[in-house]
């Protein structure tokens, strides 16, 4: 399996979260979040930097979701890196924000590269923030 960095992981280096598509359950993402950056060593600036960007990706995907939905959250963790894939079945017709919106400018000075694609019903977000220093 590849990432964002091209670097392989094994399973060992993945962790799979789903919750509901409700903004209320969004704490546990960042809670796991700032957990696997900690694990790194990310600095406390970065990994609350991450936590934005990752309740930020989710609060898209939420307003495209269909009813009922759930959130899958994807973690690769990789010696330097982390990168976090949400995705989410969407209502027919939804778009992502365009990468010039507000939303995507706050994703990309958060972390170190965003990408974003829909198709299938489906929306996905991808973030990789590398550990400073590398």
């Amino acid at each position: 399996m590849t990432q964002l960095t091209g670097h392989p992981t094994t399973d060992d280096d993945v962790v799979h979260l789903t919750v509901p598509a409700d903004g209320g359950y969004l704490g546990v993402l960042r809670t796991a979040t700032a957990g696997l950056a900690a694990r790194l060593q990310f600095a406390l600036d970065e990994i609350e930097d991450l936590r934005i960007a990752v309740d930020e990706a989710c609060a898209m995907l939420l307003a495209i979701a269909t009813r009922d939905a759930e959130l899958e959250c994807r973690f690769a963790v990789t010696e330097d890196a982390l990168t976090v894939e949400v995705t989410v079945p969407t209502v027919r017709g939804a778009t992502l924000p365009s990468e010039s919106s507000f939303a995507w400018k706050v994703l990309t000075a958060l972390t170190t590269g965003a990408n974003a694609h829909a198709s299938g019903g489906r929306a996905t977000i991808s973030l990789l923030t590398r550990r400073a220093g590398f």
